[in-house]
């Protein structure tokens, strides 16, 4: 049977499900943000928070990053506090009055420091609670496994960088892999180049919809599972949301997800990209209970009669 360590977990058929909760860039680049979201997660019965690392100057080209782009003032300032903006950046925000701003100002805005990360580290400790994160470049990869993670996680929109995957996998680590923007064409690529020990695979679909319009909903796919459980039944299979309601990612756990991902927010009407897509404490604590009675539930399958049926069985008797 197919199965994969993750902690001290085993992700497999028969066990219960591994819950991630994805803080992505919800934190908005504030650690008490991060913290809050983290107390949540734990709170409600996750097994790990996910992030994300980029290091912005490699993952996006000058001129992306130049490109003109209205960013909330309290980003910014924040940013300058924390130090993380570059020296050009800095000059020009304060020259404008933060009126001069670019896509690049959001994206150092958001990516937090290792400093935070070593106070994000201690904290998942304290709430004994595991955390990893979505590498999207080599140098990402190096930053996060100073901090020895149970995992990495493979972003759809990395599923095709051959060299990122292989880096990835030198580390040894067990690897979580989502397969939006993919047919099974670059799947099966991407299953090659990483190989199938330590693997897990994601079904979903990369679109952020902020409606349950009958359309929306056929987009998840959750057959999509099926199809990958075929393909490499020695694969364990999970689905990573990306809708805003919960009822998919149970529907994917009766289908027989191993791990499921889900996007979560302090409230959705927060600034953010990813904030409408997200689900609030809770529907998500909610979502994290019923994933867990599921499991309860299930029983042995064993279709023998219950030792507290007996005692039905002898009133009807009597009666």
């Amino acid at each position: 049977m197919a199965h994969v360590k993750v902690g001290k977990r085993n992700v497999e058929s028969g066990e219960p499900v591994f819950i991630v909760a994805e803080l992505g860039i919800n934190h908005n680049g504030d650690v008490e943000i991060a913290k809050k979201l983290i107390d949540i997660a734990a709170g409600a019965g996750a097994d790990a928070v996910k992030f994300q690392k980029r290091t912005v100057e490699v993952v996006f080209s000058k001129e992306e990053r130049e490109k003109p782009r209205e960013v909330p003032k309290f980003l910014l300032e924040r940013a300058l506090k924390r130090g993380v903006l570059p020296k050009e950046a800095v000059t020009r925000l304060k020259k404008s009055g933060f009126k001069d701003t670019r896509n690049g100002d959001q994206k150092y805005a958001l990516e937090l420091t290792k400093e935070e990360y070593k106070e994000i580290d201690n904290y998942c400790k304290e709430r004994g609670i595991l955390w990893f994160a979505s590498p999207w470049d080599e140098g990402s990869v190096d930053f996060l496994d100073g901090f020895d993670p149970p995992a990495y996680k493979v972003a759809s929109a990395s599923l095709t960088d051959d060299g990122l995957l292989r880096h990835i996998r030198s580390k040894g680590r067990p690897v979580i892999l989502s397969t939006g923007m993919s047919d099974m064409k670059m799947v099966r690529h991407a299953v090659k180049v990483l190989g199938k020990k330590n693997l897990i695979l994601l079904q979903c679909t990369a679109v952020y919809p902020k409606d349950e319009s009958e359309r929306t909903l056929s987009m998840i796919n959750l057959r999509g599972m099926r199809t990958l459980q075929e393909e490499f039944p020695d694969v364990p299979v999970g689905f990573s949301s990306n809708d805003s309601g919960i009822v998919p990612t149970f529907a994917a756990v009766a289908m027989g997800a191993v791990l499921i991902e889900k996007h979560l927010t302090l409230e959705r009407g927060m600034w953010g990209s990813d904030q409408a897509s997200s689900v609030e404490p809770g529907p998500f604590t909610s979502l994290c209970r019923w994933i867990r009675e599921h499991h309860i539930s299930l029983g042995d399958g064993k279709k023998v009669i219950h030792p507290e049926e007996e005692e039905v069985i002898k009133k009807l008797r009597r009666k």
